[in-house]
């Protein structure tokens, strides 16, 4: 359709044109003394068009000569562009099919290729589309690539050296983030060599919003851990939950471990509780770590009124009807509860008698209903649950702790006959 309205256009042009030309009986005459020159005005308009023509057409010729040279510095620029950018794609699929040697090579050529190329734009500044700030990018990501091949090779000269030069090349404000991304991998290097105080100078180093991104997180969650800083590795942890880095089963486990630890690494009743003080309400009302901080309180000979305190939740989620909480975390609580059985108050004596009424095949239960019987001096209740207990325990400590027991009542009522079968039955477990 385009081509019919310019093949209309053109005879509309040249009708026009037969239409004012061949009517025109216009004569232009030039004078030149001692000549005069009569001509057509059609053949002047003719000649007219015909001398810009020509002089338009010599000023272009003119021009692309002039100009060859500033061309053929184009095109060699171009050439050495494109063999650039060929050599960093190259490097980057070597590195992603393992080919590190190959990448090292493929990198340091684009190295090559970008380094001629700036020496040409500063030597005439006729680069077309030359930019500083891709330069310096193209420069720090070679560098970074030629730096990850040495690493994975463990050629550590070689990754050390690069990593320099990515770092010096990046450190224009416009590389920023370009350097940010070399730091971020400088400290994950650090990390795989175990050296995370090194990981957390380089993680130090960067700016605050890249220093609270996702990767960054992870990264000082596990320097902190190769360091056994736990009170560091929490706050991250809490940090990283937040952000929802992992999913909520996984980001409760680590939170869940870091607190164990935390708890652990306390040595005296004051400093458990300063660890406990640590925790949050969420980490507080987790059964695992309350459980471990009572039974860890009476191991530093703490205070058994307040390890109690502590068990209470755990204690009603427990002994409620259709409780998650496992066989092994109920037998924990039990053995968190028995070394404080001797200053056992009232209520929570009744507690535990309430446990047993309502609960009378459970034998973790009758076990310390047994036991905190025993410290009451209470010989008939505490032998009837601990003979019940007996025949139901799992836990080889608390099966060992009831026979003991049973030897002892055994003892105080003076058949050696039982109080030796109970001590046989105790050595057996």
């Amino acid at each position: 359709m385009r081509a019919a309205f310019w093949l209309l256009a053109l005879f509309a042009i040249a009708a026009a044109s037969a239409l004012f030309a061949g009517n025109n009986q216009a004569v232009v005459t030039v004078f030149w003394p001692p000549h005069r020159v009569d001509v057509s005005f059609n053949l002047a308009i003719f000649l007219l068009v015909g001398f810009f023509t020509l002089i338009y057409l010599a000023l272009r010729a003119l021009t692309a000569v002039t100009t060859l040279p500033s061309q053929a510095r184009a095109w060699r620029a171009q050439q050495k562009e494109r063999a650039m950018y060929g050599a960093l794609m190259d490097a980057l699929a070597h590195q992603l099919a393992g080919r590190y040697i190959r990448a090292t090579r493929s990198a340091q050529n684009a190295i090559t290729q970008e380094q001629s190329l700036s020496r040409l734009a500063l030597e005439t500044g006729q680069v077309p589309g030359y930019s500083t700030v891709r330069a310096s990018q193209l420069q720090s990501l070679a560098h970074l690539l030629v730096a990850e091949s040495a690493q994975s090779l463990q050629n550590m000269a070689l990754r050390n050296e690069h990593l320099q030069l990515a770092l010096q090349s990046s450190a224009p404000r416009h590389a920023q983030e370009v350097r940010e991304g070399v730091q971020l991998r400088a400290a994950r290097w650090a990390l795989d060599d175990t050296d995370a105080a090194r990981a957390l100078d380089a993680l130090a180093q960067l700016p605050q919003g890249a220093g609270r991104r996702t990767l960054a997180l992870r990264l000082k969650l596990r320097a902190n851990r190769q360091l056994k800083q736990t009170a560091q590795a929490l706050d991250t942890a809490r940090l990283l939950a937040k952000h929802r880095a992992f999913s909520s089963s996984a980001a409760q486990s680590i939170v869940r471990g870091l607190g164990l630890e935390l708890l652990s690494d306390a040595h005296d009743p004051v400093q458990l509780q300063q660890a406990w003080n640590a925790l949050d309400d969420n980490e507080r009302a987790m059964p695992e770590l309350v459980v471990h901080a009572a039974t860890r309180l009476m191991a530093l000979h703490g205070d058994a009124v307040l390890a109690r305190s502590w068990l209470l939740l755990v204690w009603e989620q427990a002994m409620q009807a259709g409780s998650v909480l496992s066989d092994s975390l109920r037998i924990k609580l039990v053995s968190a509860l028995q070394p404080g059985l001797d200053s056992l108050d009232a209520p929570w004596l009744a507690r535990i008698e309430a446990a047993q009424a309502a609960r009378p095949r459970d034998a973790n239960v009758q076990y310390l209903a047994g036991m905190a019987a025993l410290s009451r001096q209470l010989w008939g209740k505490s032998r009837q649950w601990l003979s019940l207990s007996v025949l139901g325990l799992q836990d080889a400590g608390l099966h060992r702790n009831a026979w003991r027991a049973l030897a002892v009542l055994a003892e105080q009522r003076g058949d050696e006959a039982a109080a030796q079968e109970a001590y046989k039955q105790a050595a057996l477990i």
